[in-house]
């Protein structure tokens, strides 16, 4: 039995994943650390074996670091960091994902094998009003992966959940590959699949679910 702590318990993101949890045969949730909540992530630390951080982007470097001094392995879905921080960190391990549906890292992989055959691209990021980060980090991510300088444009609305769109035009053509998550639960096979694999990576940090598939 796996035992998970949730870190940002209290967001819309940390409630769906503690649900999941929960939910899941071969895990126990035993801490919801958030600023909302009672707790805060060191009352949470001694009881868990990973945490789930889907904090923010000014706490999850100081949280990823608490965790890894803790001995407590960290699964990190907050984006908007400095992830090449936590480069040389021993201890326990850390995984990164900018996106944990499994659509989605199938469209970037699509997105970065069809950009070495077409001229040039441009992503469309369109997300809840809430997310603080803008491009996403799933953007970011794809346009990383992609040849060439990829423009990213940020859409926030209300009645958005996640949702990305990459064009591609070449010479009388274009090729456009769109991922949509329409519900919060999407990222949740993802997550709980980190949260299996983190305890056994044999290098940390490692940044993107691909690894993982």
């Amino acid at each position: 039995m796996i035992r998970v702590a949730v870190s940002g318990a209290a967001g819309r993101m940390g409630q769906t994943t503690c649900e999941a949890v929960e939910g899941a045969d071969d895990m126990e949730l035993v801490g919801r650390a958030d600023p909302a909540l009672a707790d805060d992530l060191a009352a949470v630390l001694p009881e868990a074996d990973v945490v789930v951080d889907f904090s923010t982007p000014d706490a999850a470097l100081e949280n990823v670091r608490r965790c890894v001094a803790a001995g407590v392995h960290v699964v990190v879905g907050t984006t908007g960091w400095d992830i090449a921080a936590v480069e040389g960190m021993t201890g326990a391990n850390v995984f990164v994902a900018p996106n944990f549906a499994i659509g989605a890292v199938l469209m970037m992989r699509y997105a970065a094998d069809a950009s070495k055959h077409m001229a040039r691209a441009e992503i469309i990021e369109l997300h809840h009003d809430r997310k603080v980060d803008a491009p996403s980090g799933t953007a970011a991510r794809t346009a990383d992966l992609m040849d060439g300088d990829v423009p990213i444009h940020s859409v926030r609305l209300p009645g958005l959940v996640a949702h990305q769109e990459v064009i591609l035009g070449d010479v009388g053509q274009t090729l456009s590959i769109r991922h949509d998550s329409t519900d919060r639960t999407s990222f949740m096979p993802g997550v709980l699949l980190a949260v299996r694999k983190v305890g056994s990576l044999e290098r940390s940090p490692v940044v993107g679910l691909e690894h993982l598939l």
